[in-house]
């Protein structure tokens, strides 16, 4: 069987990478319950107290598997407890970086939102191009890129689907730390040793304050985003959106 997620743990970190290189990390099915559950993993065991949430170079995660939904899958990239990839609605105790080298795009720049910290290199790029494929970004990013950028930046980026690099994310304060190119992972591991200096149980309750309110906003808003998404998956525009990604051509769009 195709192994498509790998984890270790270094000291008291949780280090879990998506391993589908092949298909530029995209999300199936089985990232998405392998996902959860490592999550599960490093909620339950007390010897862990952060994560770090990476991808095979040279790139973070295109996002949902299209090929998947083409085929119908769409519902099986998400799982009960934590919504698309296993991470998007998912409720965490403990903090969880995301070490970003290369593109976040689409559900995988949900992904990354999706996470408490982000490192990224300066070839690391994030976008939201749904769009150009009669999508919308169900996953939070509709709602979570305006926490993390002003709003006529991320605006751009959702109607327009264009990415941003890291250097500009970083200018607007999307990222926590910029690193030269392959280091993601060494920087985010030097982040989370840092924050593992501290008193754990203090950092889990800690945080836990802070996503209190952004949880409840978030269940609504979640809401309106599957709503809208809905609404497109009968659309012949979102069949030729697919169709037109799997045979590499322009779409041709009719606005039904």
């Amino acid at each position: 069987m195709e192994e498509v997620l790998s984890a270790e743990t270094i000291d008291h970190v949780l280090i879990i990478t998506i391993d589908r290189p092949e298909a530029r990390n995209a999300i199936n099915p089985r990232v998405a319950r392998e996902i959860e559950d490592q999550l599960d993993r490093l909620e339950l065991d007390q010897n862990l107290w952060i994560g770090i949430l990476t991808g095979s170079p040279p790139v973070f995660s295109a996002g949902a598997d299209l090929k998947e939904i083409a085929a119908g899958n769409g519902d099986k990239l998400s799982t009960e407890k934590g919504g698309f990839a296993g991470i998007a609605k998912r409720h965490r105790r403990k903090p969880l970086i995301a070490a970003v080298e290369g593109p976040a795009l689409a559900g995988g720049c949900e992904i990354v939102l999706a996470c408490d910290l982000i490192v990224a290199s300066n070839q690391a790029t994030f976008g939201l191009p749904e769009v150009k494929r009669s999508l919308v970004a169900g996953a939070g990013g509709l709602f979570r890129l305006f926490d993390r950028l002003p709003a006529s930046v991320a605006t751009e980026m959702v109607l327009t689907g264009n990415p941003i690099t890291s250097a500009t994310a970083a200018q607007y304060g999307m990222i926590n730390r910029l690193c030269q190119d392959g280091t993601a992972l060494e920087t985010a591991l030097a982040l989370a040793r840092q924050i593992c200096e501290n008193a754990p149980l203090s950092v889990w309750e800690s945080l836990g304050v802070m996503q209190f309110a952004q949880r409840h906003r978030d269940s609504e808003l979640f809401r309106l985003s599957s709503d809208a998404l809905m609404n497109l998956m009968n659309s012949d525009d979102l069949n030729e959106g697919l169709q037109a990604f799997i045979e590499k051509r322009p779409p041709k769009w009719v606005g039904k």
